[in-house]
C-alpha cells in the first residue's frame, strides 16, 4: 500500500484529488518510514522505561528487514531512542533500570554489529576466576534458582537408587560440583552402608575459566567429601561442550544404575532451527539409548528459541523484570557485589539473546510443553514426582521473600517470582 502510495505521488503528483482519510481509490495511505519514526520520537518524552524499550526494539527490528535507504532512517530514529533510553536506564537503579542498561546494550550490539563481533563490543570486562566464582556464588546465596536445580534433581535421584548399590550420575553442567556434596553425604546415611557411586561430570571452558582449573579440581574435592563420609567414590571428567558428547564420553559400565542430570544446560544445544544436526534432539537420544533409570530436567520456563526478534526482545523483557525484582528483594541498589553478580551472571545471557542469531546465540529457551514434546518423541516417558520434593523446595523458599511461587502441573514443578514461571524441574525415564 505504501509503494502504491508514493507511485500515486509520483504520477499524479502531491496535490492530486483524494477523499479526507487520506485514501486513494479505496487504499489508505501509510505513513513513510520517516514520518513514524518522527511520530515515534515526539511521543518518546511522555513514554515510560518499559515502552521506550519496546519502541526501539521494534525500530531495530524493521531495520533488519527493510530497504537499505529506509534502514538509515531506521537506525537514526533508533539512535536517537538510545540516546533518551541512555539517561533513564541505571545498573545500580530499580529492577526495570538495571535490566534496561543490559537490554539497551544488546540493542546498540545488535543495530551494530553481528555474530561474533557482538561480544568484543560488550563493555563489561572479563573478570578473573576467582571473582567470577564469587559473583556466582552471590547469586546462588540470594535466589533460589541454582537451589531449585539441584534439590530438587537430588530428591528424585536419591529416590530413583534407593535399592541401587552401584550409582553413575551423568552431569551435564557440574559447575564446581557443588550439587553433589549434600548427594554423597545422604547417601553415606543410608542403612546398611553407602553404595559405590560413580560421577561423570561434563562441562565446557567457560566453567573451566569460573572454576580456575579443569575438572580435576572437581573430582578432588567431591573425592575428598566421599572419603571423609567413607562412601567408595569415582570421578570422570569430560571437559567438552554438550554438543561434542559422544556414547564413548560417557563410559557406562554394565551394573550400574545410571541418572542423568540436565541442569539449566540443554537450552544451550543448538535444534533443527539452527542446523541440521540438531545437538538437542541428538542428545535426548543417545541419553535414552542408555536406558538410564532417571533423567532430570531443570530449565527457564521462557519461550525465546524460535520467535522472531521482537517477540523474544518482549519475552526477555517480562522474564527478567521478574527475574531482577527478585534480586532486588535481597540486596540494596547499590551493593556493588548484586551489580556484578547480575553484569557477569546475567546480562551476558540478556545480551545474547538480543543481540545474536544463528549459531552464535547460545541462550534459546523452551517452554515445559515444548521440552515435554521433544523428551517424548525421544521416547521417554514422565516420571511422577513425589510429594517430598515439593516439600523439600517449599522448605527452601522459607529462607526467601514470600513473593516465591512453587506450583506444579502437567507433570513438572513449577518456580516463579509473583505470577510470572521462572523456572521448571521435571523427571524421565
Amino acid at each position: 500500500m505504501h509503494a502504491l502510495w508514493v507511485l500515486r505521488n509520483e504520477l499524479l503528483g502531491p496535490e492530486s484529488d483524494t477523499d479526507d482519510s487520506g485514501s486513494f481509490n479505496g487504499i489508505v495511505a501509510q505513513p513513510s518510514p520517516f514520518t513514524r519514526y518522527n511520530r515515534i520520537l515526539e511521543m518518546a518524552p511522555q513514554m515510560d522505561l518499559k515502552q521506550l524499550l519496546v519502541a526501539c526494539a521494534e525500530i531495530v527490528s524493521e531495520a533488519d528487514t527493510i530497504s537499505f535507504s529506509d534502514r538509515q532512517v531506521a537506525v537514526s530514529a533508533a539512535e536517537a531512542l538510545m540516546e533518551i533510553l541512555e539517561k533513564q536506564v541505571s545498573v545500580s537503579g530499580e529492577p526495570l533500570q538495571r535490566l534496561g542498561a543490559y537490554m539497551l546494550e544488546g540493542l546498540r550490539a545488535r543495530l551494530l554489529s553481528s555474530g561474533s563481533i557482538i561480544y568484543k563490543k560488550l563493555k563489561c570486562k572479563e573478570p578473573t576466576s576467582s571473582e567470577l566464582m564469587s559473583y556466582m556464588h552471590v547469586l546462588y546465596q540470594i535466589c533460589p534458582y541454582y537451589k531449585f536445580a539441584y534439590m530438587s534433581a537430588n530428591v528424585v535421584i536419591g529416590e530413583a537408587m534407593e535399592n541401587e548399590n552401584r550409582i553413575h550420575v551423568i552431569d551435564f553442567q557440574i559447575a564446581q560440583g557443588s550439587q553433589w556434596v549434600s548427594f554423597i553425604q545422604a547417601l553415606s546415611r543410608r542403612p546398611g552402608g553407602p553404595p559405590y557411586i560413580r560421577i561423570t561430570g561434563i562441562d565446557d571452558s567457560q566453567s573451566a575459566h569460573a572454576r580456575g582449573g579443569g575438572l580435576d579440581l572437581v573430582g578432588q574435592r567431591l573425592a575428598q567429601v566421599a572419603k571423609s563420609c567413607g562412601v567408595p567414590f569415582e570421578f570422570h571428567g569430560a571437559a567438552m561442550s554438550g554438543c561434542d558428547v559422544q556414547l564413548e564420553n560417557l563410559q557406562v559400565r554394565h551394573g550400574e544404575a545410571l541418572a542423568v542430570n540436565f541442569p539449566y544446560i540443554l537450552h544451550h544445544m543448538p535444534d533443527e532451527s539452527v542446523n541440521t544436526m540438531n545437538h538437542r534432539d541428538r542428545l535426548l537420544r543417545l541419553v535414552k539409548s542408555l536406558s538410564p533409570k532417571v533423567v532430570t530436567l531443570v530449565e527457564q520456563e521462557s519461550n525465546t528459541n524460535t520467535s522472531t526478534f521482537f517477540q523474544r526482545f518482549c519475552e526477555t523483557l517480562d522474564y527478567y523484570t521478574a527475574m531482577f525484582e527478585s534480586i532486588d528483594a535481597t540486596r540494596p541498589r547499590e551493593d556493588r557485589q548484586r551489580i556484578s553478580a547480575e553484569e557477569h551472571c546475567v546480562a551476558r545471557d540478556v545480551v545474547n539473546i538480543i543481540a545474536c542469531e544463528g549459531t552464535e546465540r547460545v541462550e534459546r529457551h523452551e517452554l515445559f510443553g515444548k521440552w515435554r514434546l521433544r523428551l517424548m518423541m525421544a521416547g521417554f516417558s514422565p516420571v511422577q514426582l513425589s510429594p517430598s520434593v515439593g516439600i523439600s523446595i517449599r522448605d527452601m523458599l522459607k529462607e526467601y521473600s514470600s513473593n516465591y511461587r512453587l506450583a506444579e502441573g502437567h507433570g513438572a514443578l513449577y518456580l516463579g517470582w509473583k505470577n510470572r514461571a521462572l523456572a521448571t524441574s521435571s523427571a524421565w525415564r
